[in-house]
Formats: structure tokens, sequence, C-alpha cells
């Protein structure tokens, strides 16, 4: 076999530069996994069959691969079994050239460096092939064609490269999609049974939903003055709060526990949306923190919790009038540099669509929501969206959100995994208070008591999983949500 510095071919003219490859690395990783079977979790974690140039070797390490997985010897015999009448295997030499591949290693020593060789070969190629083709868009673009929507599409195939190696996911064995069916739940176990997503950070949430899961599209929906935006946020600092780094085979890191958040605050200011915060965790109000009505002992509970916050895995966005290309686009370049094991958007109908000749409101939504759907599979990450309602709740007598209460609510229904709704019967009950002193009023005072503090989720759409309510607790003045101290939970005295 020739050393393959470069390959005879080239992308499309006699000045154009060849395509990197190494024949050398790929007979020696393969050589070295079959002189030591354990080489092989070495490399596994990154180094995929389409890594490798030559075709034989990237069907040879795949073989090794479901022998090894399954307990078996990779070894020449077994592979050669394995291959039977297969033409490339036998023209190659068949048993022969394993036996060779497998006797030409003096050691195992450097086996993890010819896996990085050939995962950072096949990602020059695919540079290569990026590049080509942005060259070749450019220079035939239509007027329909904008360059905007030219580097938007490059980087989605760079980020794509970026994160695997390859762009395209094609089909996937099931085989394969049971065993990451199974680290999810092995991930569960080992957090307790109870979590195989990211924490909320409230008890009875996490318990309803099991987390926050990666790919889903998670719809919050409220009208105004609900809470939507002091949950979402709530939620986001737990998640950074609990977020542990696990180190990957590939050398990057992953999130063990909790999440490195993206929050793109397309309403309000990113200043704004940090004093929500620091009201939540220091106790001071946030109106007093917004006025500056705080006295010496209110700023040293504020710059304790600035301290504790700072270091905080929370990325904001404050950016308004984002499309949902630009969105994508963002998000894509903050897990590349950063790491992002969640997204926020405050709130859905503030982003807009590509904006196509006829397009109306209805279908401008509709390329949003399947958009972020698509971002969130493509991330790998839950994205929290929110959502307003239509006004048609506050004309019913129960003004418990249900889902044909979202606005153009087609797509939002279709395209998210979880729909939920958060509603405080303590705001609707404040403002019909009769007249102080009557039999009317006393009644209502009653009600009020006993909602006070009170705020509910109700989960109307759930994909993988239960529908239903869950109390929580809400401090206003904080905007804080918390778990709800249900007295059916409190111990009998005796």
């Amino acid at each position: 076999m020739p050393d393959g510095s470069a390959l005879p071919a080239t992308l499309g003219g006699p000045d154009e530069k060849k395509l990197p490859y190494s024949i050398d690395a790929e007979q020696a990783l393969l050589g070295a996994v079959l002189y030591d079977n354990e080489v092989f979790y070495k490399v596994n974690g990154y180094l995929k069959p389409e890594h490798f140039y030559d075709p034989l070797h990237g069907k040879i390490y795949e073989a090794c691969d479901k022998l090894i997985s399954s307990g078996r010897l990779a070894s020449p015999v077994m592979l050669n079994t394995y291959f039977g009448d297969e033409t490339a295997f036998h023209e190659a030499g068949g048993e022969r050239y394993l036996v060779s591949l497998a006797q030409a290693v003096p050691t195992t020593v450097g086996a993890a460096d010819y896996g990085r060789l050939i995962f950072d070969l096949h990602t020059s190629r695919g540079l290569i092939n990026i590049g080509s083709q942005m060259i070749e868009r450019a220079n035939t673009a239509d007027i329909d064609d904008n360059p905007r929507g030219q580097v938007e599409a490059a980087e989605k195939e760079l980020y794509a490269l970026a994160e695997t190696g390859h762009y395209g996911g094609g089909f996937e064995s099931f085989e394969s999609a049971l065993t990451t069916a199974i680290n999810i739940a092995q991930a569960a176990f080992q957090r307790g049974g109870g979590l195989s997503g990211v924490t909320s950070g409230l008890r009875d949430l996490d318990g309803k939903l099991g987390g926050l899961h990666g790919s889903d599209l998670i719809i919050l929906a409220g009208r105004p003055s609900m809470g939507k935006t002091a949950l979402a946020t709530n939620i986001a600092v737990n998640a950074a709060k609990a977020f542990v780094p696990e180190k990957a085979a590939d050398g990057s890191y992953k999130n063990k526990e909790g999440a490195r958040v993206g929050f793109f605050s397309l309403e309000m200011s990113s200043d704004q949306l940090a004093s929500r915060i620091l009201a939540e965790f220091s106790g001071v109000a946030s109106d007093k923190i917004r006025r500056g009505d705080i006295n010496e002992q209110d700023f040293v509970e504020i710059y304790d919790a600035a301290g504790k916050l700072e270091q905080l895995p929370l990325y904001i966005d404050d950016t308004g009038g984002l499309t949902i290309a630009q969105v994508a686009a963002r998000a894509r370049r903050l897990k590349r540099m950063n790491g992002l094991d969640m997204l926020v958007i405050d709130y859905l109908q503030l982003l807009a669509g590509s904006k196509k000749a006829g397009e109306n409101r209805v279908q401008e939504l509709t390329e949003i929501t399947t958009g972020l759907k698509a971002l969130a599979k493509e991330l790998s990450v839950p994205i929290i969206a929110l959502s307003q309602l239509s006004r048609q709740v506050e004309n019913r007598e129960d003004k418990r959100p249900q889902l044909s209460d979202l606005r153009e609510s087609g797509s939002i229904e279709q395209d998210a995994d979880v729909v939920m709704f958060v509603y405080r019967e303590e705001y609707y009950l404040g403002r019909t208070e009769p007249r102080e002193g009557t039999p009317e009023h006393i009644e209502w005072q009653q009600k009020m008591d006993d909602v006070h503090g009170m705020a509910e989720v109700i989960i109307g759409k759930q994909r993988h999983g239960p529908i239903g309510t869950v109390k929580l607790s809400f401090a206003p003045e904080l905007t804080r949500f918390g778990d709800y101290a249900d007295p059916d939970r409190y111990p009998q005295q005796y």
C-alpha cells in the first residue's frame, strides 16, 4: 500500500491540491487493534468507520467494533469468517492482509495518536469539501441565494463537521440506537434513578418530566404576568448551578450533571435579567435592586450572591429581532466555543422567519417552530421556548390554559415534545376583590389565603410521559419559583 500522503485524484482540476489522507496510519491503527483489542477502547469514543479514507479499512474497523462490543475476539481468523466472500476484502489479500497488519505493529503505544491523525485528516478533507462548495455556490448564486444565507449554510456545515467529524447522519442501525437508549437509562440510574435529562431544580417538575431531555422542544406558555420568564430563568440558573463537567473520549467536555445554558432574551435586556437572578438568590426584592432602595445589609447579600453566580455557565444574548436562522447560527457558535447543553428562548413570538413572499404569520411561526425542533435535534440539547397565549383565556370562568389557547397553536402543538402552562390563580383572584366588610369579602379572603404564594405548571402535552399538574411556590417580589410544601406530605403529629 502507498504511504498515502496525498490522493492521486484531485478535487476538480490539475492546479487543485490533493486530498489529505494516510494509509499508513490507518494500517497501523487496525494492526494495533488486531494485535491487542484493548486498543479499540482508546479510540472508539470519537473514531468512526466513516473517518477512514480507504473504504475497506472502514469496514474492518466496523467489524472490529461489532465483535469487540459483543464480547468476542477481533482477530484475523474471526474477521475472515465475518467478511465471508466479500470481493474487496479478498482482493486486498483476505486473511493474509489482516495477519500482515497485526504482525507489522512493533508496539501499540502510539495507537491513540494514529486514531487522532485519521480523525483529523478526515476533518481536513471535510473542510476542503465545504470550502469547494462555498466557492462554487458563491460563484453561481442567483438573486434568491443571498450572501447571508450562504454564510449560515456554511456555518451549519462547519458546525456539523466540528461536532462529529462528518455531516449528514444518514441511517443509524437499531443496534446503535439501542446502545444510546441503554446509556441514557444508565445515566439516570447513576443519578439516583430519577433523571435521564437536565434538572430543572424543581423536585416535582423533575419527577413529572424526568428532567429536560436532549433534542426535545419544550414550550412554556402563559398569559402576561403569570411568571413565564421567571420560571424559565429559575430553570436556567438551577441547571447552570448543577453543572458538573465530564471529559469525553475525544478530549472535549460534556455535562455529567446540570447544563451549560444559552439564554436568548428577546424582550428583556441582559442587565434586567441579571437583576432578576440576583433578587432570586440574594433574597432582596428585584424592584428594590432596580431602584437602588437598599441598605447596607441588602448590599452585602447582593454582593455575596453575585460572587456565587458570576462563574455560572450561563450565556445571555439580548439581541432583539433575531431570525430563526440567526438563533441557530449563534447557538451552534456557542456550543462550539463554550459548550451548550440547554437553550432558552424568551419568547417565541418575537422571533422572525425568513419572511418569504406571500407568507402570513401562521406560516412564519410554523417555520420557526419546525426550525427550533430541528435545532434541538441537531445540537442534541433541550430547547425551552416561551410562548404567549391568546386572549380567549380571559373570557372563560376557569382561566386555566389549555392547548387550544396557544397563539397560532397548530405548529406549536405539533412540533413541541412538551407543552407546559404557567397558571397563578392568585393573580386573577386578586383582581376580583369585593367591597371590604361584606360577607363576599370574607369568602374572597379565605380563597386568597388558600392560593397565596402558589402556582401551577400544567403539563398539557408530553410525548414521552404523563400529563398533569405540578404545584409550585412563587415569591413575586423575588420572581422565584420553588418546590411546593404540600401539607399532605407533612409528617403526622402525635
